[in-house]
């Protein structure tokens, strides 16, 4: 039997499995008192973007269950190893840290083409940059990702150089989480910006970096189902989003809805494989640009036809 753990803020049980035994040890692991049960890759085995309706599985997976500290580990292991001999369960202490913040220790400063730099606070701004501040909480966002960077490097490149390159342009960042896409327009002198998620978090996050970024008066946030209220009849001039190809693909009559005749679209999230079928399916509605890919990750880019 593996070692006892010392005494931590938290018990975890982990093993490394085959994906058909998960349920089963799922099930064993609540069984045993796990507050909740995480399931990992064990190989470095990616699955980027299910099918709907799927929930698919790593062919080697690790499952960990998290119980409360005074939780005794030797009976832990007993039940479960009564319940499952042939499974190796190991034990492990879990020190409790404000984890969603433990990463951003290692975030530094980013250049995205010749003005724009994301910059944590604390940290000393690039000479001569576009600054945007970031905090991203727990949404996504930060710009260390392709998908995001590709959204970023194509702001900076899509004006003129000047005190406010997008003078007067409506941008809405759909998929918003941080907001960093909505910051970075508003920075480079959109007039307006809505940011627009389905999680509530992600809408704090990106009000939080609005207001420390000093833009949160020409920011709006909504969820989906609000936005036509908060458009209000208007129409925008660039729409961003940097979701995944399927939601994209589904959201693409909706895309065109919200653009003016001419208006900008930017799609990411996208891996390269798939930009040949979202382009195809946005054919009806917009008129793109050849894919930038960047490390398997697509953005396409174009323009709302001035007639469907």
């Amino acid at each position: 039997m593996a070692p006892v753990p010392a005494r931590s803020d938290w018990l975890e049980v982990s093993a490394v499995l085959a994906r058909e035994a998960a349920e089963a040890a799922e099930a064993q692991l609540l069984a045993a008192g796990a507050i909740a049960v995480t399931l990992l890759d064990a190989e470095d085995q990616p699955v980027l973007e299910p099918a709907p309706g799927e929930t698919p599985l790593w062919p080697q997976l690790r499952i960990t269950g998290l119980f409360a500290a005074e939780t005794d580990a030797l009976r832990v292991l007993a039940e479960l190893s009564r319940l499952d001999p042939g499974i190796e369960w190991r034990p492990s202490g879990l020190p409790d840290r404000a984890w969603e913040r433990e990463w951003l220790r290692d975030f530094r400063p980013l250049r995205f083409g010749t003005r724009l730099a994301v910059v944590p606070h604390g940290h000393e701004a690039p000479a001569g940059a576009i600054v945007v501040r970031l905090d991203p909480g727990l949404a996504f966002g930060t710009g260390t990702h392709p998908t995001t960077a590709l959204c970023l490097e194509w702001l900076d490149a899509r004006a003129p150089a000047g005190p406010a390159p997008l003078a007067g342009r409506l941008v809405i960042d759909y998929g918003c989480g941080s907001g960093i896409l909505a910051l970075a327009a508003l920075k480079l002198g959109a007039a307006a910006a809505i940011g627009i998620d389905l999680d509530p978090q992600a809408l704090q996050a990106t009000a939080a970096n609005a207001a420390a970024n000093k833009v949160g008066e020409r920011l709006e946030t909504c969820p989906p189902e609000e936005l036509e209220t908060v458009l209000a009849e208007r129409k925008a001039d660039i729409l961003l989003a940097n979701i995944l190809a399927g939601p994209l693909q589904a959201l693409l009559p909706g895309f065109a809805a919200l653009l003016r005749p001419g208006g900008q679209l930017v799609l990411s999230g996208v891996l390269a494989e798939q930009a040949d079928a979202l382009a195809a399916g946005a054919a009806p509605w917009f008129e793109l640009e050849p894919p930038t890919v960047r490390a398997g990750w697509a953005r396409l880019a174009g323009r709302r036809k001035v007639e469907d």
